[in-house]
């Protein structure tokens, strides 16, 4: 999806192009998340965690935690992409730090890059709640590769 709407364009564009478009992926509509900002080694993800990510104890599924955690950090990467470029998580670690229900209300998850070489990307995110309460948070490592 990203790449028909951003073909030729960097990283950063792409992102950008994407947010514009008004576009999910599939994941986000599943999960019912955004791409909602995006600048050079930095984006953010906004979702609303409800019912349709609950574990059978009746609170938000860890998962839904790690994939916007990963979204976030794995787009962070993407930003500073060249055209030539595309990435693919290789490690993720993530740490929770508070439960969540649909009670919670939107939450945002905002990733960063640590450092970037020719191959090898780092990345670090944070989930968080309106309030700015630490719900989750990950550290990523990323594979570098041109397309």
């Amino acid at each position: 999806m990203i790449t028909e709407i951003g073909r030729g364009l960097s990283g950063l564009e792409q992102l950008r192009a994407f947010i514009a478009s008004g576009q999910r992926p599939g994941i986000g509509d599943s999960l019912d998340f955004d791409l909602v900002e995006v600048a050079e080694g930095f984006a953010a993800f906004e979702g609303m965690p409800g019912a349709h990510a609950y574990n059978p104890m009746g609170i938000v599924h860890g998962g839904y935690f790690a994939t916007l955690l990963d979204s976030a950090c794995g787009c962070a990467v993407h930003s500073r992409l060249s055209a030539e470029q595309a990435y693919t998580s290789l490690e993720l670690k993530v740490a929770f730090h508070k439960a969540m229900t649909r009670d919670t209300g939107r939450v945002r998850a905002e990733g960063r890059v640590r450092s970037i070489g020719r191959r090898v990307a780092f990345a670090e995110a944070s989930l968080i709640d309106g309030e700015g309460r630490l719900y989750g948070s990950a550290t990523s490592t990323l594979l570098v590769f041109d397309r």
